[in-house]
């Protein structure tokens, strides 16, 4: 895995202007994502509170690298700081400590949500999807340059779980706060408004 870029700063309104008119999606006018909801699937836990999140074409594709730069840019101006470049594991795994939000710099694959016998969604390039802590996913099949661009939010650190939660582990899940930014739009994106509510302690994030 690669380090990612981060933003050197914000954009300004005339960046924004810019971007608009080389094709690249305003930030306000974004449309909210898909939610799944995911019960508890035998060994996976999921997520009781948050959904995960789907959201369609936020990059438009221009190319394996810019459109993972474009990416990281985005992450990183909402406080989801890029971590890393590479696939998504073809095992079924959570995160116990970190939400992650993966944005499709190339290619496309299925995964499949929630553990086995779960919801499987088609992704492809420009797509993001954002997984809250305990969510279970896996990579059913992909394309030779399927390539994603993982993030996190500012201040969390994920590992990597493959077998069923302790009860200590269920806390941890229920205690990573929810942030206040949305990767893809930042504070007056979806994420935020469609996750809190929902028995969560905030982040600062």
């Amino acid at each position: 895995m690669r380090t990612a870029r981060r933003a050197a700063s914000a954009w300004t309104g005339s960046a924004r202007a810019r971007a608009h008119a080389s094709g690249v999606k305003p930030e306000t006018a974004m449309p909210d994502p898909r939610a799944l909801h995911l019960a508890p699937n035998g060994w996976v836990p999921n997520n009781p509170r948050l959904p995960a999140l789907l959201y369609r074409q936020v990059e438009p594709s221009r190319g394996t690298d810019a459109t993972a730069i474009a990416f990281e840019r985005r992450f990183g101006r909402h406080r989801w700081p890029a971590g890393w470049r590479d696939g998504i594991f073809a095992y079924h795994h959570y995160h116990s400590t970190a939400h992650e939000v993966l944005g499709v710099a190339a290619g496309s694959a299925r995964v499949m949500l929630g553990g086995p016998g779960g919801e499987v969604v088609e992704i492809e390039a420009g797509d993001a999807l954002v997984l809250p802590a305990g969510t279970g996913h896996c990579r059913e099949a992909a394309s030779d340059d399927f390539l994603v661009v993982g993030a996190y939010p500012a201040g969390q650190r994920w590992d990597l779980c493959t077998s069923a939660a302790t009860p200590a582990m269920l806390e941890r899940i229920a205690a990573v706060p929810v942030p206040t930014s949305d990767p893809a739009s930042g504070r007056g994106g979806a994420l935020p408004r469609m996750w809190r509510g929902r028995g969560a302690r905030d982040a600062a994030g």
